[in-house]
């Protein structure tokens, strides 16, 4: 085991602090990589706080890690020393099940390791996320990371990015299509330019009158404030495609008005709270209601180069690790354009 330094919340209410942790040593098919950027997701609030349950603590976040590669095991191939790699949300996953053999590990039958706060089964603990100096990973989970772009503005797509990216591929998004994007934040932000560059016409959908200066710079086409009825009403059938981004609770219903006949309406962001549905927003027009979670290893590196060759980053805002605690209360009300992501050089 090696020392590994980090930050880390040990219940649900405490503020997260300086830990010092162990790393397993890297096994012939690992890879060591020097963390350099960490996204900050709110998926990290919601599991440090344990808003989702089972959250085991002590818990190191993070899961949207750039960094350079400073060790590999005998066995690993295509990776080298002194590389760029990235990490996202899963370290491992079964491999046997017919979903991991689709390249759809993040539907694994057996269930996916996470990047944190995951039954880590080489270690036999429990799995230490971004918020560190260094991580070890199984070459089959790491990534390759261009050059290209700003390191800091790349580390939110390993999960940001990929989380709209899938969606958006699955469901063959492109020119012609009319999209709307729910919620602009860390999620919807990616959304909107993903979207656009794949030729989509985009709208965004927001509650505040303030983002529609960021949203027409991102990339969308129109605009449309979801707390005026005349304009809700206007959007009756409009879209093919709506993308919902929003962590909290909030009314699918409204949103489903707004598909054409046969549009999808597909939820990326995890309300805490079950949400009712109106069956006839549904039945009346052939509409569907679907989910989706991030991506596959491969679907993630089409997802970077792609990224890569058409200079698509995150929009961020680098903060030092000590400023952890304050990025989270600041992301609950919305005070963020559009990522957080920490410089681990500051820890």
């Amino acid at each position: 085991m090696t020392t590994a330094k980090g930050y880390a919340a040990h219940n649900a209410t405490e503020a997260l602090s300086p830990y010092d942790f162990s790393r397993r040593v890297v096994g012939a098919k690992d890879i060591k990589i020097e963390i350099l950027y960490c996204g900050v997701c709110h998926s990290d609030i919601h599991q440090v706080r344990n808003e989702w349950g089972g959250t085991n603590y002590p818990i190191v976040p993070g899961h949207e890690i750039v960094g350079r590669i400073i060790e590999v095991g005998a066995e690993v191939r295509n990776f080298k020393v002194n590389e760029l790699a990235g990490v996202g949300c899963l370290v491992d996953s079964c491999r046997e099940c017919d979903n991991c053999k689709k390249g759809l590990e993040q539907f694994c039958r057996n269930g996916f390791t996470g990047t944190y706060n995951g039954a880590d089964k080489k270690s036999g603990g429990f799995t230490y996320g971004g918020y560190s100096n260094q991580i070890v990973v199984d070459q089959d989970f790491v990534l390759h990371i261009s050059d290209k772009l700003p390191l800091e503005k790349v580390a939110p797509l390993l999960c940001a990015g990929i989380t709209t990216y899938s969606p958006l591929r699955h469901w063959k998004v492109g020119k012609g299509h009319k999209v709307a994007v729910v919620g602009l934040g860390g999620l919807g932000h990616m959304a909107i330019k993903l979207a656009a560059s794949f030729g989509a016409e985009v709208t965004m959908l927001s509650t505040s009158p303030s983002k529609q200066k960021d949203a027409a710079q991102l990339g969308a086409h129109h605009f449309a404030l979801t707390t005026d009825p005349e304009q809700i009403l206007a959007l009756t059938g409009k879209f093919d495609f709506i993308i919902d981004t929003v962590s909290a609770a909030h009314d699918y219903n409204t949103y489903l008005q707004m598909l054409n006949t046969d549009g999808v309406m597909v939820c990326v962001g995890a309300p805490p709270t079950p949400s009712q549905i109106v069956a006839f927003n549904l039945i009346g027009g052939r509409k569907s209601l679907a989910g989706s979670l991030i991506g596959g290893i491969a679907e993630t590196q089409e997802m970077l180069d792609y990224c890569s060759e058409h200079n698509i980053t995150s929009d961020v805002e680098v903060i030092a690790i000590s400023e952890i605690n304050t990025a989270y209360e600041r992301m609950l009300k919305g005070d963020v354009r559009y990522r957080f992501v920490i410089d681990m050089s500051t820890l």
